[in-house]
């Protein structure tokens, strides 16, 4: 029979792309070996046309990656919960669909291993059930992975929800600088969010799979890999960390959206070397409307040249994310009356996207307003990008402080701590001290440098190479039972 790897992943088309790409790599160093068999969850909610589209394209342009789509799975939208709580319900309600299809696959493959999502941990049983090594895809740093491990011993050290500790700092192994407790990953901020708990149940079972995948690599994370190896994230009493492998930089095409990507592109191409400073805030990053109008000003006041990438603001005011790309809006009412025809000869706004692995590569970027999500992170990294970095959600705030204190590779905005608000003002000075001073400099030669050795990893003898190695090795070897 032939072998095949099955990967799950979380339904969002981020994870889903992630998945894909781990796919694409192992059977782009290890061919003719495996087939690669992806499991889709289904539904009204997380079925948008944008993942069946990707899907499609996929199938068709790589016969080795295949998709066994699950039967839709409905869940109760009345009951009033946080949106990441009925993500995590909707993926726990998947898991008997997820044994079917393992169970099935097995009947004509040899199955080496079963990869699924962090968020996937209601699988992690099936697989032992099954008796198929089951690994994490881990898509985040090392400085996160260590710190999600270690997070059962900071639920420990309080009863309140982090959200109410606005004077708390947590110290991580893997972090030369602590955490405020409000900084925290989003659905651990509120113990009374379901989310909470079930994110914390997913963090105590990292250390039982057979290993972990990790989207990072040696030279980038040196202090945060150390202190995994070492065990100091868990107790000595307690179940010690499986095999980590870093096989990243592992960083995804960007699919097109014709014409209007040649425009940006082409002006790109227009501008002097590193003269450009770049914003853009990941697939779902939005902006309140005045939050919009101090960014305009800050660049403005700049005289920069800058490329910015705008989405339409969240529905709700609070929330610093959008569940759907929407394209259809008017910019000008967005923006400062006159802001573009002011700025006409030095920026270029662009509604919704841009392909971003593109534009991180062209010449005349020299700087790039991010908001930490660690895919763009590596995107910066393999461009030789410096960062200026604005956390909104998920894990990005630890993120930065990675970024900005213990790599030294970004600059950070100050952040108002009641909403994660930033002044005109204050974006205006890190973009003039990125774009302008000796430190600008600095973090320009030192992005230089960390491009080349992102690029090392993945020679001959490279660090990621050789993860991926010993990873196909433990599934061609297994010695789990």
């Amino acid at each position: 029979m032939q072998q095949t790897i099955v990967l799950y992943p979380a339904p969002a088309l981020g994870h889903i792309i992630s998945m894909v790409e781990l796919g694409k790599l192992i059977l782009h160093h290890h061919p003719h070996k495996f087939s690669i068999i992806i499991l889709h969850m289904t539904s009204t909610i997380w079925n948008t046309p944008a993942i069946t589209t990707y899907i499609q394209t996929i199938s068709k342009t790589n016969p080795s990656i295949s998709f066994r789509s699950f039967p839709f799975v409905s869940i109760d939208t009345t009951r009033t919960r946080s949106h990441i709580a009925m993500a995590f319900e909707f993926i726990h309600l998947n898991a008997p669909n997820a044994r079917n299809a393992l169970r099935e696959i097995s009947e004509t493959y040899i199955v080496r291993a079963f990869i699924i999502d962090m968020f996937c941990t209601s699988a992690l049983s099936i697989g032992k059930e099954l008796k198929i090594p089951t690994y994490y895809f881990y898509t985040s740093g090392a400085a996160a992975l260590a710190s999600f491990i270690y997070l059962p011993r900071i639920h420990e050290q309080s009863e309140k929800s982090f959200k109410d500790l606005r004077d708390t700092d947590f110290h991580f192994p893997g972090l030369l600088s602590p955490l405020k407790a409000t900084h925290m990953p989003e659905p651990v901020l509120d113990r009374d969010d379901p989310a909470y708990w079930d994110f914390l149940h997913f963090c105590s079972q990292l250390r039982k799979a057979n290993g972990i995948i990790t989207n990072t690599f040696d030279a980038l994370e040196p202090v945060a890999i150390k202190a995994i190896a070492d065990g100091v994230c868990v107790p000595d009493d307690e179940v010690p960390i499986p095999p980590v492998y870093y096989i990243g930089p592992l960083v995804a095409d960007n699919h097109g959206h014709g014409e209007k990507d040649e425009d940006c592109l082409s002006w790109l191409e227009k501008q002097p070397s590193r003269s450009v400073v770049f914003l853009c805030f990941g697939s779902r990053g939005s902006f309140t409307r005045l939050q919009l109008k101090e960014i305009a000003k800050g660049l403005e006041k700049s005289g920069q040249r800058f490329l910015w990438v705008v989405k339409q603001p969240a529905v709700e005011e609070k929330t610093k994310h959008n569940e759907e790309v929407i394209v259809d809006f008017d910019l000008d009412e967005l923006l400062p009356e006159g802001f573009r025809e002011r700025t006409r000869d030095l920026g270029m706004v662009v509604k919704s996207w841009v392909p971003q692995v593109k534009v991180l590569k062209k010449d005349s970027v020299g700087g790039f307003v991010t908001h930490c999500g660690w895919n763009s992170v590596l995107e910066a990294v393999v461009s030789g990008v410096p960062m200026i970095a604005w956390p909104l959600y998920a894990e990005q705030h630890l993120n930065r402080n990675v970024l900005v204190k213990d790599m030294e590779m970004a600059i950070g905005v100050e952040q108002r701590e009641e909403d994660g608000f930033v002044s005109g003002d204050d974006l205006e000075r890190r973009i003039r001290e990125l774009m302008e001073s000796e430190k600008g400099r600095e973090l320009r030669e030192k992005s230089k440098k960390m491009k080349e050795m992102a690029m090392a990893t993945w020679e001959e003898f490279g660090s990621s190479t050789k993860a991926l190695a010993s990873f196909v090795d433990a599934i061609d070897n297994p010695l789990y039972y």
